[in-house]
């Protein structure tokens, strides 16, 4: 077996967290939110998410979700309305700051993804993207 297939799963790891790590510097910077809160302002901006649906959609544990929704309420980012059929479900909305920090933070994720581009090439920005997304949408 090939060294690069026996590291490819560490290379992975390596790569998302250096990744992470310097988006959510970004993301913090410019907007006070972590790049987890970016994906759930995002998934939440889509509308009619309860947090079972957020944690679903995040591939996340619900107890998770629902501590990072109650940091989003807290900071006002995200409101919570009774869920119109159940009665101890809320859904999540996107409140004006909430929006204000998604426009506040999307040059940042503009930058980071020319930065993409420019370290994979436009063929292999799209390929990579591809590949990570069959990863991503694999049940293992």
């Amino acid at each position: 077996m090939p060294e690069a297939d026996q590291r490819l799963f560490f290379l992975l790891q390596q790569a998302a967290h250096r990744l992470r790590v310097a988006a959510d510097r970004r993301c913090l910077a410019a907007a006070g939110i972590t790049t987890a809160q970016l994906g759930a302002l995002f998934a939440v901006r889509e509308g009619g998410l309860t947090q079972r649906d957020l944690a679903t959609r995040l591939g996340q544990r619900e107890s998770a979700v629902t501590a990072m929704t109650t940091r989003l309420t807290d900071a006002g980012l995200v409101a919570k309305r009774a869920h119109p059929q159940e009665h101890r479900a809320v859904v999540l909305e996107l409140t004006p700051a909430g929006e204000d920090a998604l426009t506040r933070v999307a040059p940042e994720i503009a930058e980071f993804n020319a930065q993409l581009h420019e370290v994979l090439g436009e063929e292999g920005f799209h390929r990579t993207a591809e590949a990570v997304a069959k990863l991503a949408a694999t049940e293992w």
